[in-house]
């Protein structure tokens, strides 16, 4: 049994939940827990990475959510019982936000991986909850053999190579139109965009039922931003999490040859010498 791509159907992970490893990502940014939610209720035998402390190293001057080290991340993925040669199903509840990080994280290493269209609310079979049994930090799943691997560096960018970017080169803002434009809000450290960013809102990636739109409509979006089968991309947002998503939408629409600017705008915006621009 393979992944049929890069995104699975729930009737596809029912019939095949025995041979993956799924992995629950929610996380919440208005501080609502994960954790909790996945203790309330989860696919059967699904995992739970934490977005802060399994999928991003300690915040500060490289955003708030820097990749971990490559130690760090194939412990973590170890923990949760992920090796590998596992072929992994990761999902959330937020337009696969959370989920697509995973997906980046284990596509970027060679593992094999793929999202939930539609997230939990696709999947209509019974959820678990957590087994009382268990520490917090347990699993019901053996231990993986995961390899330590440095991230490689044609997958992702750094500021400079944001700034050092050309006009051949498309850098998307998966950001909310408000918050690319400048308007104030409580999370960003500045207000405004990169320089020369176009504004592709990861929420536009999904229909209404979390599912993600045709590749033709994808296609088309991305086109209208400027991006070509073979136009490089960096995607950004707002800590290296939702432009994850922009990036599984690219993979899906055949666009773009595509990094992740992990530090995003937590990063580009808390650096004062960091040129803003604003549309509002």
């Amino acid at each position: 049994m393979s992944l049929p791509g890069d995104l699975v159907t729930a009737d596809w992970l029912e019939r095949n939940l025995d041979q993956v490893v799924v992995v629950d990502c929610r996380w919440y940014l208005d501080g609502r827990s994960g954790r909790s939610a996945y203790e309330t209720g989860h696919i059967e035998g699904a995992v739970f990475a934490d977005l802060d402390t399994d999928l991003s190293g300690p915040p500060g001057p490289e955003g708030r959510h820097p990749l971990p080290s490559p130690a760090a991340f194939a412990a973590a993925m170890e923990r949760l019982g992920i090796s590998s040669d596992s072929q992994v199903v990761a999902y959330d509840d937020l337009g696969s936000m959370v989920a697509g990080r995973l997906w980046w994280m284990l596509d970027s290493l060679g593992v094999s991986a793929a999202v939930l269209d539609g997230g939990l609310a696709s999947w209509d079979g019974g959820l678990a909850t957590w087994d009382s049994g268990l520490k917090r930090h347990e699993v019901n799943r053996d231990p993986g053999t995961f390899t330590e691997t440095p991230w490689p560096p044609d997958r992702y960018a750094t500021a400079d190579d944001v700034a050092a970017s050309d006009a051949s080169i498309v850098v998307l803002d998966a950001r909310s139109q408000a918050r690319f434009a400048g308007q104030p809000n409580d999370i960003d450290p500045r207000f405004g965009h990169i320089p020369g960013a176009r504004n592709a809102p990861f929420a536009n990636n999904t229909g209404t039922d979390d599912r993600f739109v045709s590749p033709a409509e994808l296609r088309e979006q991305f086109t209208r931003l400027g991006v070509a089968s073979d136009t490089e991309v960096i995607a950004y947002c707002g800590s290296g999490v939702s432009a994850c998503s922009n990036l599984l939408a690219l993979r899906a629409a055949g666009v773009g040859v595509a990094r992740l600017y992990v530090g995003s705008w937590s990063e580009w915006g808390a650096d004062e010498a960091r040129s803003v621009e604003r549309s509002v």
